[in-house]
């Protein structure tokens, strides 16, 4: 009786690869109860707590809060697998990496200082104690919404928002590349005149003020909108210029006070002060001008792209 040919063994499969770990830059704010009770355990704030001040009322309840974010934060993380680059000091200039999103736990502020460091990779901000701050920016509020909204920004599924920064230059360097919010350009003290010569759009034109703001749209609803300003859809190119308590003694009135910029125009400012100061974005980051030195402000070439945020946002 003849036997049926063996049957050769059947070669296995190659295994599937395993789905890439997604790559996070994290960046978590120190709130104020921790920076200034803990860590400098500041004698005058810990008197003022202990007794119950209303300056400092909130200084807890929003650490508290604050802290419960991150803790959801930190599962979530875990929860996708994620690969975590934790970033320090965002005041600080930093490079995030190759990654494929950022993340910020704070507020506004923390997404504002982040911003500066980050190019094309989108940023999804936590607003981590909404019951204490606004959080306009910020994709996700609270403890409560972390889990789900970041899941969906690891897998590409939440709306996102692209808009526009401004690049400072003085003399033709390039010395803020990265502006979301507002520059203001004032004398070093707030109590002095402003001098400088403007140029905008073919006008010249030597003015005294306070200073000036001027930004993209992301920050026309702040500093821009409470001088005078107009309060620009969220994605504008256009940046806008804001003079703030112009001075003219003789009874003449300034050309530009007001304009919007567009996308290719430049506004130029010839500083005829010694001690001038342009704020970006807000005290943290100062940058200081000269009688003569030529500032430039132009639309940024890197817009910056925000999660969970829809271009028809409104403030309000």
């Amino acid at each position: 009786m003849s036997r049926a040919p063996a049957r050769a063994p059947r070669a296995k499969a190659p295994a599937a690869p395993k789905p890439a770990r997604p790559r996070v830059a994290l960046v978590v704010k120190r709130s104020a109860f921790r920076a200034w009770i803990e860590e400098r355990r500041d004698a005058r704030m810990r008197k003022l707590l202990a007794a119950g001040d209303p300056t400092v009322a909130r200084v807890r309840a929003s650490h508290e809060e604050h802290e419960r974010t991150v803790r959801a934060v930190t599962r979530a993380l875990r929860k996708v697998r994620a690969e975590v680059h934790e970033i320090g000091d965002p005041t600080r200039p930093f490079d995030p990496g190759d990654v494929d999103l950022v993340i910020t736990v704070g507020g506004d502020g923390t997404l504002l200082a982040t911003s500066h460091s980050i190019g094309d990779a989108p940023i999804l901000g936590i607003n981590s104690a909404p019951s204490h701050s606004v959080g306009f920016f910020c994709g996700a509020r609270g403890a409560d919404e972390v889990e789900d909204i970041l899941a969906r920004a690891i897998a590409g599924e939440l709306k996102r928002a692209v808009l526009t920064r401004m690049q400072v230059s003085i003399n033709g360097a390039v010395v803020a590349a990265r502006v979301l919010n507002d520059a203001l350009f004032c004398h070093a003290s707030p109590a002095a005149t402003s001098r400088y010569i403007l140029e905008l759009g073919g006008v010249v034109e030597e003015q005294k003020s306070s200073g000036f703001w001027i930004g993209p749209a992301a920050g026309s609803t702040a500093a821009q909108r409470s001088a005078g300003g107009r309060v620009l859809p969220l994605t504008s190119p256009k940046l806008q210029l804001v003079v703030r308590e112009a001075y003219a003694p003789h009874g003449e009135r300034y050309r530009v006070q007001r304009a919007l910029i567009a996308p290719g125009g430049r506004l130029v400012v010839r500083s005829k002060i010694h001690d001038a100061k342009i704020f970006v974005d807000g005290p943290g980051e100062v940058v200081d001008v000269h009688f003569g030195d030529v500032v430039e402000l132009t639309q940024a070439a890197q817009p910056l792209t925000l999660l969970g945020i829809s271009a028809k946002r409104r403030w309000g």
